[in-house]
């Protein structure tokens, strides 16, 4: 696929085995290109001030990090980067976090894949879920 027509992402997440799954999963897939990884908010909100022309379409983010969380991240995007979706990620089943995800301003919340070989799906899930909206931009 054109690096025109890619999804220009941003992932987040404090726990480096999991951010290298991620980001093989998400490398190996043609709809995206990472324009950066990051190990907390702090990481990445400090890229974007210093990297305005590398600005993500998306950001996939953990939410329990130290500095900055996912929580924090899902907040100020929607303040400073209403353009920018948000994919919220945790272990947590529980139905508040997605609510509290969504109501903060999160594009949605996804349960993390237990084992790499599911990053596969998790990866199709999200390019279904944004794919045809940033593609049209």
């Amino acid at each position: 696929m054109n690096r025109v027509n890619m999804i220009k992402l941003a992932i987040v997440e404090n726990d480096e085995d999991e951010r290298f799954f991620m980001a093989e999963a998400f490398g190996a897939c043609d709809g995206f290109e990472i324009v950066g990884e990051f190990g907390n908010g702090d990481q990445l909100m400090e890229w974007l001030e210093d990297m305005p022309q590398q600005q993500p379409q998306l950001i996939v983010t953990d939410l329990n990090m130290p500095g900055k969380n996912g929580y924090d991240i899902i907040a100020e995007m929607r303040v400073t980067r209403p353009q920018v979706r948000v994919i919220a990620t945790s272990t947590s089943h529980m139905a508040a976090t997605r609510e509290k995800c969504l109501r903060l301003g999160a594009r949605e919340f996804l349960i993390k894949p237990d084992v790499f070989t599911d990053y596969n799906a998790f990866v199709t899930q999200v390019y279904n879920m944004v794919g045809p909206e940033l593609m049209q931009n």
